[in-house]
């Protein structure tokens, strides 16, 4: 496996990997890398002639910095874990290497990108394009791969393709979360959490687990406020938000029948520091039917 920092570097080497006839894949993270990572890197490989993995802690979808401070960093590890997991490339550049000068582009797309974490976090969304479409002009990925656990991002990214012209260039391949067997989603995040804190955050999804049976003969509005008092009712852990959308326009559904593709979207402090993790639920999903 090779690890690049420069993009020129890169940019030879994936030229040469065109030539040989090969399709690349991207698995964009931000590092910290854990088996949700593991997962979207295996199925690339699988996938793909070649797998290019972004290490890259983007500080422009940051718009609390002491969360940027706080991010684990562990880019040892993290090229070991590439490596096990059979990608042949991992770009782990520098932000001046990234970001020579400011990026002063603006992307929205709402609705997707103006509801939930993007009204909670003014300015993540942007960041998160910005980075996103300087990965996909860098790697010219043939495939990018997405984890269910950043929902959201998806349908903000599915915009982005489609807005700067990549939508039959590079195709969105998003993969499900993949969750320790207490339910807790993979996060890198978790590595921030105290033994205590960790003990408590996997009633989180017990909460939107056990909702999916008590949706089935309650209200939305009902079903919103079981969620959210079960989980306010464990101590250390308090709910920001938790919207159930239409899972195409994220968008409130006020009644089961509003939409065939109903999704709860979470996220939770958990701990004294506090630690911000997010998750869904599937109330209602077309594709399993």
């Amino acid at each position: 496996m090779k690890v690049f920092k420069k993009i020129v570097d890169l940019q030879n080497e994936l030229f040469l990997v065109r030539k040989e006839g090969k399709e690349i894949g991207l698995v964009p993270t931000m590092g910290a890398l854990h088996e949700g990572h593991a997962s979207l890197i295996k199925r690339s490989v699988k996938e793909n002639g070649a797998t290019v993995v972004s290490i890259f802690l983007n500080p422009t979808q940051f718009n609390d910095k002491g969360d940027l401070e706080r991010y684990p960093r562990t880019l040892e590890a993290d090229c070991k874990l590439c490596e096990a997991c059979g990608a042949q490339y991992v770009f782990a550049p520098s932000v001046e290497e990234m970001y020579p000068t400011p990026d002063t582009r603006h992307f929205e797309f709402p609705p997707q990108s103006t509801v939930m974490e993007g009204a909670k976090r003014p300015g993540h969304f942007n960041g998160v394009c910005q980075v996103v479409s300087r990965l996909f002009y860098i790697v010219k990925p043939n495939r990018a791969y997405f984890g269910e656990k950043d929902w959201q991002q998806i349908a903000v990214v599915k915009r982005l393709v489609n807005y700067i012209g990549y939508d039959k260039l590079v195709h969105i391949v998003e993969c499900p979360i993949v969750r320790d067997e207490d339910g807790l989603a993979k996060s890198s995040r978790n590595t921030l959490l105290t033994p205590e804190e960790r003990a408590i955050a996997p009633n989180i999804y017990k909460a939107l687990k056990a909702s999916v049976d008590y949706a089935k003969d309650h209200t939305v509005k009902e079903t919103h406020d079981k969620v959210v008092a079960d989980i306010n009712a464990i101590d250390g852990l308090d709910v920001e938000y938790f919207e159930i959308v239409d899972g195409n326009t994220l968008l409130d559904v006020n009644n089961w029948d509003d939409s065939d593709y109903v999704v709860g979207c979470i996220t939770v402090y958990c701990g004294h520091t506090p630690i911000r993790l997010i998750d869904h639920i599937k109330y209602k999903d077309p594709e399993t039917k």
